[in-house]
């Protein structure tokens, strides 16, 4: 799904559409700014709690577990507005991926509430297990929606390979 501009298109903008332009790269890099300082914040509060241990090491370990995956997530997202900055293009691939790890950590975080936490009954236990089967389909779902890229993917390059000629068919 790249963009229709190419860089050289891009240079020829002038007046309104320059002005425009300008201001979404502004925006763009103070966002990955932005998230780069929120993913610092939280892995260094991450990483004090984690020392310091308030709690039970249990619950010491599950909070370090999701502040760390909370900073994947948030260097995938910067990673790829930044690479949208770079290419002029965007991909949906890694949000497909940062949605995975979202995902994954949910699942952890379900999976941790339920092995460490003795107070789980009735309810809570019940909406537990659902998020956890909830997470568990939507990181299927966002496998095969991988999958289908990555297919679609070898089919294009197949297409691009032969130079515009169309493959001649098994019957000919």
């Amino acid at each position: 799904m790249a963009d229709v501009k190419t860089p050289s298109t891009r240079s020829r903008l002038s007046g309104p559409d320059a002005a425009i332009r300008l201001l979404m790269t502004i925006i763009e890099y103070a966002i990955v700014v932005s998230l780069l300082f929120v993913a610092s914040d939280v892995l260094v509060r991450t990483i004090i709690n984690f020392v310091r241990g308030t709690g039970g090491f249990a619950d010491s370990v599950m909070a370090a577990i999701d502040g760390i995956l909370v900073v994947i997530i948030l260097l995938d997202i910067a990673h790829t507005v930044f690479g949208n900055l770079r290419t002029f293009s965007f991909p949906v691939r890694p949000f497909l991926v940062i949605g995975v790890l979202a995902g994954i950590r949910d699942i952890l975080s379900a999976s941790a509430h339920l092995t460490f936490s003795t107070t789980l009954v009735g309810p809570d236990f019940r909406n537990t297990l659902i998020s956890l089967g909830v997470g568990v389909g939507v990181v299927v779902m966002l496998l095969v929606g991988l999958l289908v890229l990555r297919f679609a993917q070898h089919r294009e390059d197949g297409r691009s390979s032969h130079s515009g000629r169309r493959r001649p068919s098994p019957e000919h």
